[in-house]
């Protein structure tokens, strides 16, 4: 995406409450990030279509703070030490993966499927950790990855327990997008669905973010019995069929109690 573009789309959404300087700030370390290279000022200044004075303020105060680094050599700019250090930090704050990582080895360990862990983030599903199929034929999907909640196994899971009104938010948000001819595509429909998931404890993606993949996921409860996060298994549909499909069912529902448990979960 063109940073002009970004930068035209973001402040058309803007709200009263928005801070410019701190919006073009977010801008343009967003610009950074893309860049496969460092930027000089000009380049810069030109990609996002701001003054030079204004790209240098900006430029200077987060270099003050380490958010960016400043060549001595061309006086071009990257991003800066500091957010490798909070992203560390962070990494270390997010126990969930490291509780969650050795149920979903011995799920993976038993089925061969690709196993993920998940959250919701900003009305999407964000995968947090997988373990890869031990199929010679595997799915493609990527740590950090999001997906849509209204078609996908996990996102289905974490809107059955999140309260009406956030779920009709995220929906007015991000739309019912249809990806296959069984995708739900109205807001009654789903609502009918998620109320599935809650009675039987799991939700289940049948081709309705592509043909021919099947998905099963469980809630993972924590300490104060909220759903924050969602454990599943994905395979072809050929691995997900007969009598096998109980026996997974099941499987994922006993990862996700043992993740909830191991997070304080007394249920």
């Amino acid at each position: 995406m063109e940073a002009n573009k970004m930068e035209s789309n973001k402040m058309s959404e803007k709200k009263s409450s928005h801070v410019q300087s701190v919006e073009r700030a977010l801008i343009l370390i967003e610009l950074l990030a893309g860049a496969s290279e460092e930027l000089s000022l000009t380049e810069i200044s030109s990609r996002i279509n701001w003054p030079k004075s204004t790209v240098y303020g900006l430029l200077s105060t987060l270099r003050d703070y380490r958010f960016v680094d400043q060549s001595e050599e061309t006086g071009c700019y990257r991003l800066g030490i500091r957010f490798f250090e909070l992203g560390s930090q962070i990494g270390h704050s997010w126990d969930i993966r490291a509780v969650a990582k050795p149920y979903m080895q011995k799920l993976n360990n038993r089925l061969g499927e690709m196993i993920q862990l998940a959250t919701e983030d900003n009305g999407e599903v964000l995968y947090l950790e997988k373990i890869d199929s031990t199929h010679l034929i595997r799915i493609v999907s990527e740590i950090g990855r999001r997906l849509p909640m209204h078609c996908s196994g996990l996102g289905k899971c974490l809107l059955a327990y999140l309260p009406a009104s956030r779920v009709k938010q995220i929906i007015r948000q991000h739309g019912m997008r249809s990806f296959t001819p069984y995708t739900l595509t109205s807001l009654p429909m789903l609502e009918k669905e998620l109320e599935k998931v809650r009675d039987q404890g799991y939700a289940m993606d049948d081709q309705e973010i592509m043909e021919g993949l099947r998905c099963i996921a469980a809630p993972v409860f924590d300490g104060k019995g909220q759903v924050k996060y969602a454990v599943s298994v994905s395979a072809m549909c050929n691995q997900l069929s007969g009598d096998r499909l109980p026996q997974v069912i099941t499987l994922v529902k006993e990862t996700a109690a043992s993740i909830s448990a191991a997070m304080g979960n007394k249920m």
